[in-house]
């Protein structure tokens, strides 16, 4: 099985030839834990998740070593310690600073595991790599693609003739796009970070430099060197990392060990919108996975949606694939119910190595799914024998699992929530039956509205009552319907 993928390095569609096969190797840009994880967030999460599961299919789970990085060295995690200490918060701003990153990653691992993501191999934190990254901009200063100045330590991009490649952009188109901090010490406004000065109340460590702490693109650079080497296979992020930080690690990773390729296949995920728009907090549509597992949306359902559009293209969150999703995965579990997985079906181990094409394996699970149902479909006729049915539901599961889903660790959600419903639906079906001959549907449009109030979804046809939570399903305020 020949695995293809769009590296962003040459903007094509290419074979994956490991360095190593017994060792395949890949860096994914990780959290800046300073807050919850939000959708967004998830979505290379999940991406990349899948990938390293392919990875782990094909070349064995013993020869693939997965590395995602926290940033936990941050002016974003420094205000926020300090606005813990201005509000009276016990301890040093230090003391302030690890409390509030391990209880982000503590957060993060909670809400990544909720979605079916699997640990990588290595979860490198900034602050165990400094030795790294000082060692790295010395050897940069040395052959002349950084210097020194007031207390800062500065790539000179000028030095690099390769640099704006990844993101097709000239320097010029750069400088005019970009937001550049401006500085009387930069020798080129496109010049980056690699050190700078840290103040008495700041996190800070002693370099030749005076006391400081490393900027943010350096860190990925020397973590990935530390435990991948100068050359690996793959390095994936979100696009909006394509410019300034992935071009900025690979300008100070080459000129750091020109002997090296850094990476060679470069993947980025497209962004997430939520309901056709743009998440964010002006609007009102921004909130965090943590948000959704409260609200009662489980964590396999959030990640079948998250699955269900090419990487490549933007993401759109909406109630209805919510919906959809749950519909979809209650049936999938109902049919492998005491089921054991053997191995992938060959159909959706072919879209995925085709550049991860997930809504294609998706579309694969349906077809299967409708052929152990017997509702049509090739492979298996009204007489096919019960032992070839199980082989393809043992299939299907295996196939599943490889996109995350319909696994143990993430059972037991769709068994929940229709006990947490069936007492509603069932009252709310008694107040319709007594309605239509009563002719009078006061107690069924308060209780419909106290139902939509909790954020259940609330359908009503001929054929019955249906009910399902929806994006803002809230438990407590069902519990007080009953």
């Amino acid at each position: 099985m020949t695995i293809r993928l769009t590296n962003s390095k040459t903007r094509k569609k290419e074979d994956f030839v490991p360095l190593d096969p017994a060792n395949v190797r890949m860096y994914v840009c990780g959290p800046t834990v300073y807050d919850r994880a939000h959708l967004g967030n998830a979505r290379p999460v999940v991406v990349f998740d899948v990938l390293y599961r392919l990875l782990r299919h094909v070349y064995g789970a013993d020869h693939v070593t997965y590395v995602r990085n926290f940033t936990d060295v941050d002016d974003k995690i420094n205000a926020e310690a300090l606005r813990r200490q201005k509000a009276g918060s016990p301890g040093t701003l230090e003391d302030l600073i690890h409390e509030r990153t391990e209880e982000t990653i503590a957060w993060y691992h909670a809400d990544m595991d909720a979605l079916g993501a699997m640990r990588p191999n290595h979860e490198p934190r900034a602050t165990e790599f400094i030795g790294q990254m000082i060692g790295m901009i010395e050897g940069l200063i040395a052959t002349g693609h950084a210097y020194a100045a007031e207390g800062h330590v500065l790539f000179a991009v000028d030095s690099y003739k390769d640099y704006g490649k990844l993101s097709g952009r000239s320097v010029e188109d750069m400088i005019a796009g970009a937001r550049v901090e401006i500085a009387p010490y930069k020798r080129n406004p496109m010049d980056f970070v690699l050190w700078k000065p840290s103040s008495g109340e700041e996190p800070g460590w002693d370099s030749p430099w005076g006391k400081g702490r490393p900027g943010w693109h350096i860190e990925c650079s020397a973590m990935a060197q530390e435990l991948l080497g100068e050359s690996f296979d793959i390095h994936g992020g979100g696009l909006d990392l394509q410019f300034p930080h992935h071009e900025n690690e690979i300008a100070q990773s080459a000129c750091a060990h020109p002997h090296g390729e850094f990476a060679r296949y470069w993947l980025h995920n497209e962004m997430l919108q939520v309901e056709g728009k743009k998440m964010s907090k002006s609007l009102g549509n921004f909130f965090t996975v943590r948000d959704l597992l409260d609200q009662g949306i489980p964590g396999e359902v959030i990640r079948f949606v998250l699955l269900s559009t090419n990487y490549r293209s933007p993401m759109d969150w909406t109630a209805e694939k919510a919906r959809q999703a749950d519909a979809t995965l209650r049936k999938w579990r109902e049919l492998t119910a005491g089921v054991s997985p053997s191995k992938p079906d060959y159909s959706v181990v072919d879209a995925l190595s085709d550049d991860l094409n997930t809504a294609g394996a998706l579309s694969a699970l349906h077809l299967l799914a409708r052929v152990i149902g017997n509702e049509g479909g090739p492979g298996i006729s009204s007489d096919t024998s019960s032992s070839k049915v199980e082989e393809v539901k043992a299939n299907f599961l295996a196939s599943a699992n490889l996109l995350g889903l319909l696994t143990v660790s993430l059972a037991g959600w769709e068994r929940k929530q229709l006990i947490d419903l069936s007492v509603p639906t069932a009252l709310l079906s008694n107040l319709r039956t007594a309605a239509i001959v009563s002719k009078d549907f006061s107690s069924v449009d308060a209780l419909k509205s106290a139902l939509i109030a909790a954020g259940v979804e609330v359908r009503m046809s001929k054929t019955g009552v249906e009910l399902s939570p929806g994006p803002n399903f809230d438990p407590a305020k069902l519990e007080a319907l009953k």
